[in-house]
């Protein structure tokens, strides 16, 4: 068999992985999981002890980063799990659209259009009585996996 025999097709984009593989039994509580393919912050995590030939278990429960929803899974301590990528950038708040879109100020210049305004009333109800009171906004976004959300918005002032 020579090497050109084998074509493998790659589906996945340039650049990084969008998750990595950790072993279960080394995450723990405030880190992130995969959970039914959501990343999810940890927020409960318990280990069982099984028989006598069994594997310990862990149990983990997570909040789903963009949604919000409860998730829960069990894996053996001693297999890998998929942690996703998260990041978190801040962007100065430049304008917000009609149809709920909001034009964001990048770190080199730029701008970026593609978000939508959150969907969580406090933050949706900070971000629209900042931006109508004429304040200077920063706001986080939090991406992982393809998916990006406005999570956090501060006021920086005037300069």
């Amino acid at each position: 068999m020579s090497d050109d025999e084998h074509h493998f097709e790659s589906k996945a984009d340039a650049g990084a992985s969008k998750t990595f593989p950790q072993q279960a039994g080394t995450i723990r509580k405030n880190g992130y999981i995969v959970i039914k393919a959501r990343p999810c912050k940890v927020v409960e995590v318990s280990t069982s002890k099984t028989g006598k030939h069994g594997h310990a278990k862990c149990h983990f429960v997570g909040i789903d980063i963009f949604s919000g929803k409860k998730l829960e899974d069990i894996v053996p301590s001693s297999h890998n799990c998929d942690v996703p990528h998260v990041n978190r950038s801040d962007y100065q708040l430049i304008d917000i659209s009609e149809d709920g879109f909001v034009s964001l100020l990048t770190e080199s210049g730029g701008t970026k259009d593609d978000l939508r305004l959150p969907t969580d009333d406090t933050l949706l109800a900070q971000i629209k009585g900042g931006f109508e009171e004429g304040k200077d906004l920063v706001v986080s976004v939090m991406s992982a996996m393809g998916e990006e959300q406005i999570c956090a918005v501060k006021d920086i002032g005037k300069n």
